[in-house]
Parts: C-alpha cells; structure tokens; sequence
C-alpha cells in the first residue's frame, strides 16, 4: 500500500508524534477480540459516517488488504444509508468506488 506523503511528511516533522499515534492504534486494534477483516470493517463504517473522504479512501484500503471484497466494501456504504441518509451514503460509496477503480485500474 502506497503511503500518502502528507503522513510521510507528518512522520518526517513529527517523528516522537508518530511514533506515539501509531501505537495508539496498535493499542486499539490490540484491545479487543475483533479479526483485522472485522476491524477493518468497523473502521470504514466509522469514517464513512463521520463523512471523512481521505479516511474512507485508507479504509477501502486496508479493508481489502484485510482480506475483503469489494462487495463488502460496498455494503457497508450501502448500509450506512438508513443511519446517515440517502446522500450521504451515495457520497460514501463513490468513495468506495474511487479506491476499487484504481485498484481494478492497477491490476490491469
């Protein structure tokens, strides 16, 4: 996985910061009986409604890398729609959508 350079950046300026945040989610996933596919899952889930695009994008990311379809990823757009609204769920899964086409783009 291609690591943006805004985080390379943040690694490179805030080196002691880092270090510390990513424990923290080392700490997070650590804490509790969830499989990194399911926790992957709830991480998209959260970013999408939190309405948060560049998470949603890293999220697609390591959820397939967690071992789950594109049809999973799919689905938790789709089922965000009667918590966070119509829109908002479609705007959700163009994102979904973004991180298969590159992908599908790459493999080809």
């Amino acid at each position: 996985m291609t690591i943006p350079k805004k985080y390379q950046q943040m690694h490179s300026d805030y080196p002691e910061l880092m270090q510390a945040y990513e424990a923290m989610g080392k700490a997070t996933r650590d804490a509790g009986p969830l499989s990194p596919r399911e926790a992957a899952l709830v991480k998209l889930a959260i970013s999408v409604g939190a309405g948060l695009e560049g998470a949603a994008h890293s999220h697609c990311r390591k959820a397939m890398e967690a071992g789950c379809s594109h049809d999973d990823l799919r689905h938790v757009a789709i089922l965000a729609a009667p918590t966070i609204g119509f829109p908002p769920m479609m705007r959700a899964k163009s994102w979904v959508e973004d991180v298969i086409k590159k992908q599908t783009d790459s493999a080809s």
